[in-house]
């Protein structure tokens, strides 16, 4: 009987280097993989900054993960990149798993420097792209690792255009999750609301990026029309004082709740009658998959890979960026139309479960590192006939 490519993995160490450690999309797909590939017999390192929120550190205890923590106070720093060979060497790892810019390049220097296999994956927007120096960095970090892989085809067609790579030399493996869809939500109670009030959705820091200004504002347009209609974002970020200023303004501060950052995501799921994702700009973000998983009628706006993801709109109603009034018509077409809703959230769950299950994801991974596994040890007996062939001579 054939091994599949975790089974193959049992013994293998595998470090994966992040530079943040907040509660974003990149850190929680680090936990979601080391913690998969620890349980199937395979030995994780995560490598993260020091001094930081620690979340990421908090999330991997008791998972057998073990955690090193860097600093790194420069830009540029061949120090930095000798420590991380050494703390690569020093736990013996044969794959470096690189997430993001930053440690892409320290991460493919000190990958090379220990003379073990490496793997980039790129999550995000394209921020590698502002400077041309970024770009030529990241360019000469793709050349000498194993594979590159991004999150999003929009992703993985920016990072071909930018670097000037052929487009097969980048590869995508889309984001994933798990949710225990949760059997009763407390949501509504902890508002404070009552039989018959409506409730909408979000999930996602309040960052500009995210968009909820422009919920906001499809809000206030159906406030009149959904007297019962209530708002909640699910984070955090530098927006909370501008938003909670607005919907003051628009006389909505009672029906307009900013809810912190929340790590019962199958609860808040499961109080909503309507998700939004009011996003300008994404790659394949995870609530959105989180609420295709709860089988959520979904409103999400048609940026990065959503439109993939929601099938082209056929598991959820997709907007154009940064429009209120297409929010609102697309929101209020959900809370009036039963049917459809229960016919959206079912398609988005079966969807989800066939192309965004956390299983199939460790899984694309597990067969890369096999693979560079295999290249690692056949230069390695390639070496070491070179060296028996020498002492002959």
């Amino acid at each position: 009987m054939s091994q599949g490519p975790l089974d193959q993995l049992r013994g293998a160490r595998i470090a994966h280097l992040i530079e943040s450690d907040g509660p974003g999309g990149a850190e929680r797909i680090v936990v979601s993989l080391a913690t998969a590939l620890q349980a199937a017999g395979a030995q994780n390192v995560a490598i993260l900054p020091a001094g930081g929120e620690g979340w990421l550190t908090r999330e991997l205890a008791g998972t057998g993960v073990a955690v090193e923590h860097y600093h790194l106070d420069r830009p540029v720093s061949p120090a930095f990149a000798r420590s991380l060979e050494f703390t690569l060497r020093r736990h013996k790892v044969h794959i470096a798993h690189s997430h993001e810019f930053t440690m892409a390049v320290y991460g493919f220097w000190a990958a090379k420097r220990a003379g073990i296999a490496h793997l980039i994956t790129m999550h995000g927007s394209r921020y590698y792209a502002e400077r041309l120096r970024r770009r030529l960095a990241l360019r000469l970090a793709v050349s000498w690792s194993d594979h590159v892989i991004a999150v999003s085809r929009q992703l993985a067609a920016h990072l071909t255009r930018d670097l000037w790579l052929r487009p097969s030399r980048v590869g995508t493996i889309p984001n994933a999750v798990h949710l225990d869809v949760a059997q009763r939500s407390s949501l509504r109670a902890e508002l404070g609301l009552r039989d018959g009030e409506r409730l909408v959705v979000a999930i996602g820091n309040l960052y500009p990026v995210k968009g909820h200004e422009h919920l906001l504002e499809a809000f206030a347009i159906l406030a009149d029309r959904f007297p019962m209609l209530h708002v909640a974002i699910a984070g955090r970020g530098e927006r909370e004082g501008a938003l909670l200023a607005r919907a003051t303004e628009l006389r909505l501060q009672d029906r307009f709740h900013l809810l912190g950052l929340r790590s019962d995501v199958p609860n808040l799921l499961g109080a909503a009658d309507v998700f939004v994702l009011p996003s300008l700009s994404e790659g394949l973000p995870l609530a959105l998959l989180e609420a295709m998983m709860a089988r959520r009628p979904i409103v999400a706006t048609d940026v990065g890979e959503v439109s993939v993801a929601l099938a082209g709109g056929t598991a959820g109603v997709l907007v154009k960026p940064a429009e209120a009034p297409a929010l609102a018509v697309a929101i209020a077409h959900l809370l009036t139309d039963s049917s459809e809703a229960r016919r959206l959230g079912d398609a988005a769950g079966r969807r989800a479960a066939a192309e965004y299950a956390l299983s199939t994801m460790v899984e694309r991974y597990a067969s890369l590192y096999v693979e560079m596994l295999g290249k690692v040890r056949r230069r390695q007996q390639r070496s070491h006939l070179r060296g028996q062939v020498a002492v002959i001579k």
